[in-house]
């Protein structure tokens, strides 16, 4: 025990020396002055960079603070990573990055964060036209916030790199960024306890694409004219809470191979193909959700059951809801369903609830999904008599969604209010 005491004293009487000769110190933008300072660096030393360009790449291995307040360059010229970040307690600060190479198999990256690169800390950077922004490799609890992160555009979209990509990195954070144009905004494969906040993404392929990464949450962020918002994949016991997708081209959110997951008080307006698609996503909560505008609201498909759907609003979508099935699911509970647009309802006793189930598909839907050719027959008098036979004898519906309290107004979600104007 003796020892060890010692041992532990001696440990902190050189840290706490190092950190008595811990000082700031201005870095030049002139040829091999930042490489020098890092190289003479002590654990503790902020690094100033002075305003203009300076020569990368450059590797952190021990506890400083690189600061470029806003006004300093650094530029890889073409080659590798432009900052390496290796060591522990790092923070990169108020620079400007540029320059990376074009390697996929090294993840050329403006920052890239190793698996020994614990704590690190990215923030209030630009980081313009490198093959990926920040790479959390495997380096836990890093946070990287409020940086500006622009992609490559002189790719094909799938051989663009990724805004911020996040690996086995538990504990990690991507907080308040800018992110546009490169492939996909946030990257998560196999990592789990992470937070993705206050994100704004535009112009990307997905603005999250999230696989085998469980027990995280995705927040408050918006999605802008992107491919696809929220892909949730391979995945369980996320939480996806008040996100904005807005003009998504294919969907707002996707579920595949997602369960046991909660999406409460998300904004989705005018998807051109679906708000919502499940597939094969099973035990999830959606609540509070606001679906506008898609061709789709909802859709699901291979064998997605047991989803909890209440509160929600559907508010023109061309079709409400596509689920197949034989027997009914009822969308309701203690009393309270969801809010359908195109549901003429009476509330007689005044009490917010339709007097009358919803049932937003019938017989003829099913038809037209697997025969799309029967589209021709729509406005035919055959059609319109079946169509009225089902509504005046729901016994003749073939099962579904049913909701027998719906909502009998809407209720906008407080995330709607992140982009008044809609982009």
């Amino acid at each position: 025990m003796q020892i060890a005491r010692l041992l532990l004293t001696v440990l902190f009487t050189v840290l706490a020396a190092s950190l008595a000769l811990a000082a700031e110190r201005i870095v030049p933008a002139e040829e091999g002055a930042l490489a020098n300072a890092i190289a003479g660096a002590q654990p503790g030393d902020v690094l100033i960079l002075a305003p203009g360009r300076h020569a990368g790449p450059v590797v952190l291995d021990k506890t400083i603070t690189l600061d470029g307040r806003g006004k300093a360059v650094i530029d890889a010229g073409g080659t590798g990573s432009v900052v390496t970040v290796t060591g522990l307690d790092i923070v990169v600060r108020g620079l400007e990055l540029i320059g990376s190479g074009s390697s996929h198999e090294t993840i050329d990256s403006g920052v890239q964060l190793t698996k020994t690169a614990r704590r690190a800390i990215v923030e209030d950077n630009r980081i313009l036209g490198n093959l990926y922004g920040v790479d959390i490799h495997g380096a836990r609890d890093s946070i990287v916030q409020r940086n500006v992160i622009e992609g490559r555009q002189d790719r094909h979209m799938n051989a663009r790199g990724n805004g911020v990509y996040v690996w086995n990195a538990a504990g990690a954070k991507v907080l308040n960024n800018d992110v546009r144009f490169g492939r996909d905004g946030i990257f998560v494969n196999t990592s789990k306890k992470n937070l993705f906040k206050g994100n704004l993404f535009r112009d990307l392929r997905f603005a999250v694409h999230y696989m085998y990464a469980d027990r995280s949450e995705v927040s408050d962020n918006v999605s802008i004219n992107n491919h696809l918002g929220y892909a949730i994949m391979f995945t369980t016991h996320v939480k996806v809470l008040n996100n904005v997708s807005i003009n998504d081209r294919d969907h707002g959110v996707m579920l595949n191979y997602a369960n046991e997951s909660e999406f409460v008080g998300n904004y989705v307006k005018n998807a051109s193909d679906r708000c919502t698609f499940l597939y094969n996503a099973n035990k999830n909560t959606f609540t509070d959700n606001w679906f506008e505008g898609c061709d789709i609201g909802i859709h699901f498909t291979a064998g997605s059951e047991r989803n909890r759907i209440v509160g929600n609003s559907f508010v023109g979508n061309r079709t409400q809801v596509k689920y197949v099935s034989t027997k009914w699911v009822e969308w309701s509970e203690d009393g309270r369903g969801n809010y359908w647009s195109d549901f003429a309802a009476f509330d007689v006793d005044g009490d917010g609830i339709a007097d009358s189930p919803y049932r937003p598909n019938d017989s003829m839907d099913h038809v037209l999904w697997t025969q799309p050719a029967a589209k021709l027959l729509l406005g035919s008098p055959a059609v319109q008599l079946v169509r009225w036979s089902q509504s005046a004898f729901p016994a003749l519906l073939p099962g579904g969604v049913i909701d027998s309290n719906p909502l009998m107004q809407a209720v906008k979600p407080a995330a709607s209010a992140k982009v008044p104007y809609d982009g």
